[in-house]
């Protein structure tokens, strides 16, 4: 035990931690399951088939796009070239420092030194949370359930300072409440981890190329459903049940193998950015589809890719609302030329581009848009005239609403770049971005377990951003975005031992 109390004192975090006033929490610790013990929960609802599902489904996130069966190992360059197959994540968990490995796999571990870490309370994400999106449809709900009952009974008696997600499938939108409420009522789980998209087929080429007989053709025309915006499916009762059960929603989508993201040979191309892509996609379909307007309750945390795209896309939104609004987009109406003076001005200024010595009146406009001449069969509607509609945007502050309030954003330990969502002078009606902090440990890009709230506080150090802002990443904005969805969230925990001796209250 003194060893272990050397440790403790030497973690530069934990220095840190001692000199703050608040908690610290932690929105996004990646942890590894144990494999003999999560089969014995997949054996019990599906038996050896589901326990087999789940060593295809872990391997295929790591094969996709393979060819004839081979994955991008087993592929020559020369294969890899032709069937541009994927360079997928390799060598992404921590190895070298076991100490930290076996801290990530042992729940009484990771418990026992959150005090290294400078944390109070941390939400986990196993990495195998997510497996069953790669199962077939027979397996994928059986395989969703018993991952998410090992986890809840691994971490329950931790619950004071550990909490693990629920993994949610979303096929369909059933499917993602049946899920839903097993996990919430049955297991107790209260914060759920979701795909911000589901990568569907097209069903004009489907018809024509079934995927039983062209395997190819089906792996690689599709699309991807954002589940808020030109879905075949409408996801409103999956929202309203997530506001009813008072649930968090976090997602870690990301956009490898996307155009932009395809590279055969080389992972950190496809890596760079993903995150913040997919994310932003996800969160557009909300807003666009009018989710975050018809469930302001709704609480959504996108990990992974920082904050500095939440600040630029809210940005761009209002931007591009005072240009295109239903009011000011007749700017671009091509009904409110004055065909006559534009034909007086080429008359007079035309010269040389006059081939016959007079425009043609009647393709005069045509002549002079180009390509943004586009025909119309039919005068357009008004829903068609205003991308804000389903939004439902009457003013600027309709955006910060509905997206500011809606949304978070999970930055990590090193982000620089979290600075933006601080900007009130920067960004539109002096808005902030809910960042939250999300060491993100347990994946290859915290090598130190103990490291991620002292790389933190040298961004304070470095003037990059203040003593206050840095107190709004790790526990104000983390704090208000579980407690907005479910108030007693930090119920029995060391959050509420923390805000009950300082007389503070949940906001």
């Amino acid at each position: 035990m003194n060893d272990r109390l050397k440790q403790v004192q030497a973690s530069r975090s934990a220095a840190v931690k001692s000199r703050l006033d608040h908690p610290v929490i932690d929105t996004d610790v990646h942890v590894n399951s144990y494999a003999p013990a999560l089969e014995d929960y997949v054996q019990h609802y599906g038996g050896s088939k589901l326990v087999d599902a789940l060593r295809k489904a872990q391997g295929g996130r790591f094969t996709s796009r393979s060819a004839g069966g081979k994955d991008w190992y087993q592929q020559t360059a020369e294969e890899r070239q032709y069937h541009r197959t994927l360079r997928s994540p390799w060598w992404a968990r921590v190895t070298r420092n076991t100490y930290d490995l076996a801290t990530y796999t042992l729940p009484a571990l990771l418990h026992e030194r959150l005090a290294e870490q400078g944390s109070d309370y941390s939400v986990l994400f196993p990495n195998d949370v997510l497996a069953p999106l790669a199962a077939g449809a027979d397996n994928r709900q059986a395989l969703q359930r018993a991952i998410n009952h090992f986890h809840a009974d691994q971490y329950r008696p931790y619950a004071d300072r550990l909490t693990p997600v629920a993994g949610i499938g979303l096929h369909t939108p059933q499917e993602g409440i049946e899920e839903l409420e097993f996990a919430v009522k049955t297991l107790g789980l209260k914060v759920i981890n979701i795909p911000g998209g589901i990568r569907r087929p097209i069903r004009a080429i489907a018809d024509k190329y079934p995927a039983s007989e062209y395997p190819d053709v089906a792996r690689h025309a599709g699309y991807v459903d954002f589940l808020g915006l030109d879905s075949e499916y409408d996801y409103d009762p999956f929202w309203a049940k997530v506001v009813e059960l008072g649930v968090p929603v976090t997602t870690h989508y990301g956009s490898q193998g996307w155009t932009g993201r395809q590279s055969i040979s080389n992972y950190m191309f496809n890596h760079i950015g993903h995150f913040a892509d997919g994310s932003q996609a996800f969160a557009k379909a909300l807003f666009f589809g009018g989710v975050t307007r018809r469930f302001p309750q709704l609480r959504v945390a996108l990990l992974e890719g920082g904050a500095d795209w939440g600040a630029h896309v809210y940005t761009h939104l209002i931007d591009r609302w005072e240009k295109r609004n239903r009011d000011a987009v007749q700017n671009y109406n091509p009904a409110h030329v004055n065909l006559e003076l534009l034909e007086e001005l080429f008359l007079r200024y035309g010269g040389s581009l006059l081939k016959s010595g007079k425009p043609n009146r009647a393709t005069l406009l045509r002549d002079s848009l180009g390509i943004s001449a586009l025909p119309h069969s039919r005068d357009p509607v008004d829903e068609e005239l205003d991308d804000f509609a389903a939004a439902g945007i009457e003013k600027p502050e309709d955006i910060r609403t509905r997206w500011l309030d809606s949304f978070y954003f999970g930055s990590e330990a090193d982000d620089r770049t979290v600075a933006s969502a601080f900007n009130s002078r920067a960004l539109p009606l002096n808005g902030r971005v809910n960042a939250i902090w999300s060491s993100d440990v347990g994946h290859w890009d915290v090598p130190e377990f103990t490291e991620p709230l002292a790389e933190s506080w040298d961004l304070v150090e470095a003037g990059v951003i203040s003593r206050a802002d840095f107190k709004a990443w790790v526990y104000d904005n983390p704090l208000r975005f579980y407690t907005q969805a479910n108030p007693d969230f930090f119920k029995g925990t060391a959050i509420e031992r923390s805000l009950a001796a300082s007389g503070a209250q949940a906001r």
